[in-house]
């Protein structure tokens, strides 16, 4: 029997894949759901058709849910806001945004991306615009896909309000979608930011044909890269032994539905940045995360070399061998860096 939920007036930011498995889980939990969608045309045939054969085609979507073109109409007086669009549309949407929000409003970052100039993660970005106290990430190894499949799967809600964590909890919580809770929203944010990077990595490796010890090297080597950022930057590198670090980081670096895996795979084919994310026709959240994450490290001083390589591979036009000397040329570090 199914358990009866509050319902609350929810807007969903952006109508891509995970905006959109957002939206099917939360009406399927009897919640008032409207999507915004900043082409008009767009929001018209969703409307219509009730699918969104670009992102997630072949799947009915619910048809209670609303499409608006207008943020203002989609965003006034609603209990949340789940920002489901690319990061770098955070501050131009939060600066439409502004005069909608309000202080008892919960606002869900679900963005997995870093601001180029200011280093800013997402929810500390709609924090420094908003003043919100009722912020939080939902974040871990979710491909949309798999979502709207019903197949089980697991996410992770993070912020320092128990009130943001429990109404989460209880508007996404369906049968085949479980939500844990953590405090550390930084270190959950960092997480999925940076597990893009290593995503794009994986997919290169596959398609340079690398074998099955090289992908377990690989993911254990990226989580020591990551868990080192997190500790320098103030982050509690155990948070990335989680869903939201080594789960995601498992997920985006084995599946063929991961959109930074894609990418990288095109890389290794032998495509340019440009026309992998052009065939793609999706934003890449790992190719600027690679960017600015590969100027802070070296900035801090930080060892990963990894990013490094990458980011040579991508944005100097170097060989692809690169990455492979990331792997094995580099100092005999220790197997297990943090060990309690």
């Amino acid at each position: 029997m199914k358990q009866e939920t509050k319902q609350y007036s929810i807007c969903v930011l952006g109508a891509g894949s995970f905006g959109s498995a957002l939206a099917y889980m939360l009406a399927e939990n009897d919640q008032n759901v409207c999507v915004w969608v900043r082409d008009p045309e767009k929001a018209e045939k969703l409307s219509s058709t009730g699918q969104n054969d670009q992102y997630l085609p072949g799947i009915k979507l619910d048809p209670s849910i609303r499409y608006e073109s207008d943020i203002a109409k989609a965003c006034h007086n609603v209990d949340i806001i789940f920002f489901a669009i690319p990061s770098k549309s955070y501050r131009v949407t939060l600066e439409l945004l502004k005069k909608e929000i309000s202080s008892r409003q919960i606002l869900i970052s679900a963005a997995k991306g870093i601001e180029t100039d200011s280093f800013l993660l997402m929810s500390e970005l709609i924090e420094a615009e908003t003043g919100s106290q009722n912020i939080g990430v939902l974040s871990g190894p979710n491909l949309a896909k798999e979502i709207v499949d019903k197949k089980i799967t697991a996410s992770v809600i993070a912020s320092e309000n128990d009130l943001v964590i429990n109404v989460i909890q209880q508007i996404l919580s369906l049968p085949y979608f479980r939500v844990y809770s953590n405090q550390d929203r930084y270190g959950v944010e960092l997480a999925g930011a940076l597990k893009n990077i290593y995503a794009i990595a994986a997919g290169i490796a596959a398609a340079k044909g690398l074998g099955d010890n090289t992908k377990s090297m690989l993911i254990t080597r990226s989580l020591a890269e990551m868990s080192r950022m997190a500790e320098k930057l103030g982050g509690n590198p155990l948070t990335f032994l989680g869903l939201a670090g080594v789960g995601d980081l498992i997920v985006t670096c084995s599946s063929p539905l991961s959109r930074n895996y894609q990418f990288g795979y095109k890389i290794g084919q032998g495509l340019t940045p440009d026309e992998a994310e052009k065939q793609l026709k999706q934003t890449v959240e790992g190719i600027n995360t690679v960017r600015v994450v590969a100027a802070k490290a070296k900035e801090l001083g930080v060892y990963m070399p990894l990013v490094s390589g990458l980011s040579a591979i991508l944005f100097d036009g170097k060989n692809i061998d690169l990455l492979i000397s990331g792997l094995m040329l580099g100092d005999h570090n220790k197997d297990v860096e943090f060990v309690i």
